[in-house]
């Protein structure tokens, strides 16, 4: 049973649906015991750090999250809650990654970062049988920087985590499941991790 995780800044529908396009069942919840018990969790994300920090706390899914030993994907804000630190609204996080959340800063480009872009350096079995230099899409202001925990990358403004692993903690920045078939195959592989 996959859970995906439901807090105050969820992208579940999108992800939801994905899943059931690869045949998988999933429950979108916040009780502790259905997280628990689940065999994968996603935590996906979508809005303010601040806020869904704030959120997780307040309903003790801060604790939770850290406490699980499934293997866990973190998406897009998701990522960066799982990071130490965030430059949006200063905000201390689940400290899984110790690496810190910026915001990308450019005169010359656009922020946000809405579009496709290409991931490579692949150091997971998250990227099994993806072609090198594939593309996914992202929606992000923010950024976590390059560290030990990085297992691929891109290039926004700068080179910076396109995905980050340490132990059962898997995490992307992009929306694998806005990514085609590309995105599916990296569901696919979390699935199937063990």
């Amino acid at each position: 049973m996959i859970a995906i995780v439901k807090y105050n800044a969820g992208n579940v529908q999108s992800v939801q649906y994905a899943l059931q396009r690869i045949g998988v069942e999933s429950v979108v919840t916040d009780n502790f015991d259905s997280i628990r018990q689940a065999d994968k969790v996603i935590f996906p994300g979508v809005g303010h750090a601040q806020s869904a920090m704030q959120y997780l706390r307040e309903n003790g899914l801060d604790t939770l999250l850290l406490s699980l030993q499934q293997p866990v994907l973190g998406i897009c804000l998701g990522l960066q809650l799982l990071c130490k630190h965030s430059q949006e609204g200063d905000t201390n996080c689940l400290g899984i990654f110790d690496t810190e959340v910026k915001l990308f800063s450019s005169p010359a480009l656009k922020v946000p970062q809405i579009g496709w872009n290409n991931i490579y350096g692949y150091k997971s079995v998250l990227f099994n049988e993806l072609p090198e230099q594939s593309f996914m899409y992202t929606v992000h202001s923010y950024y976590a920087a390059l560290s030990d925990e990085t297992v691929a990358t891109t290039e926004y403004i700068l080179p910076f985590s396109a995905a980050l692993q340490k132990n059962n903690f898997y995490a992307v920045q992009f929306h694998p499941e806005k990514s085609g078939t590309a995105g599916e195959t990296i569901l696919k592989n979390f699935i199937q991790i063990p």
